[in-house]
């Protein structure tokens, strides 16, 4: 993917990269692999977060930043990733199982909601990538990427607003506005996975290094994460003008 939506995962990065003679090469089912070992790993600690509130509340801002650390090292340093990949995974299942937990106690069963949502989009879009109902072309990479860029930018704008007390309803409101707002974002999350499909699919044609699974299945998590709290946002949002 030339143009991803994901900053983790652009098809310039196998730019001169090739897997030396004698190297392993990346390939889907080695990428594969490393995603539910990543899925794994994070769905542990989020379980562990889950069964220890005491300890993981105070967790979530380290476990973030941290998360954040981690994730520009690997994006930097990608021969880093089999090594950062698995510590962000752990980072984020800190900070997925304590989330989840708050929202649950206010919306019971909206955790269960969210997962299978999330884990049907990410099927959903995989047949739909495979089948090529949807062509990954420069225009459609370019709009994911300004569509990304732009709803990360107001997301900043807003926390840095929060600072001095201002509150963006159509973030944290659940009108109309805000509930179209929430589509909206998860909808541009889904479609990064489609990204991600097509980075994962050129790293394997591009013959890049076997390092490169673990790079491929980190920023696949990135996304999955990303789409599981704006789903969980969603929920929330429809859940509490009942």
């Amino acid at each position: 993917m030339m143009r991803s939506g994901n900053p983790a995962l652009r098809a310039n990065v196998f730019t001169g990269m090739a897997a030396r003679a004698g190297e392993q090469a990346m390939t889907i089912q080695g990428t594969t692999n490393k995603t539910l070992i990543l899925l794994g790993l994070t769905s542990l600690l989020a379980f562990w977060a889950w069964q220890n509130p005491q300890i993981s509340m105070p967790l979530i801002l380290p476990a973030v930043i941290g998360g954040l650390i981690v994730a520009i090292a690997t994006a930097i340093k990608k021969e880093w990733s089999p090594v950062t990949a698995p510590i962000y995974a752990a980072l984020e299942g800190v900070v997925l199982g304590a989330i989840s937990l708050v929202f649950e106690k206010q919306y019971p069963g909206i955790v269960k909601q969210a997962v299978g949502l999330t884990f049907g989009v990410l099927f959903s879009l995989l047949i739909v990538y495979k089948s090529r109902l949807i062509r990954v072309t420069e225009n459609f990479k370019l709009g994911i990427f300004a569509a990304t860029g732009g709803i990360a930018l107001f997301y900043l704008v807003s926390m840095i607003a929060g600072f001095f007390g201002a509150r963006f309803t159509i973030i944290y409101g659940n009108g109309l506005l805000a509930i179209g707002f929430s589509v909206f974002v998860v909808i541009i999350a889904a479609l990064n996975l489609v990204m991600d499909f097509d980075f994962i699919e050129k790293g394997a044609e591009y013959g890049a290094p076997k390092y490169m699974e673990w790079y491929g299945a980190f920023g696949l998590i990135v996304t999955l994460v990303w789409l599981y709290l704006e789903i969980l946002r969603l929920l929330a949002k429809l859940q509490s003008r009942r």
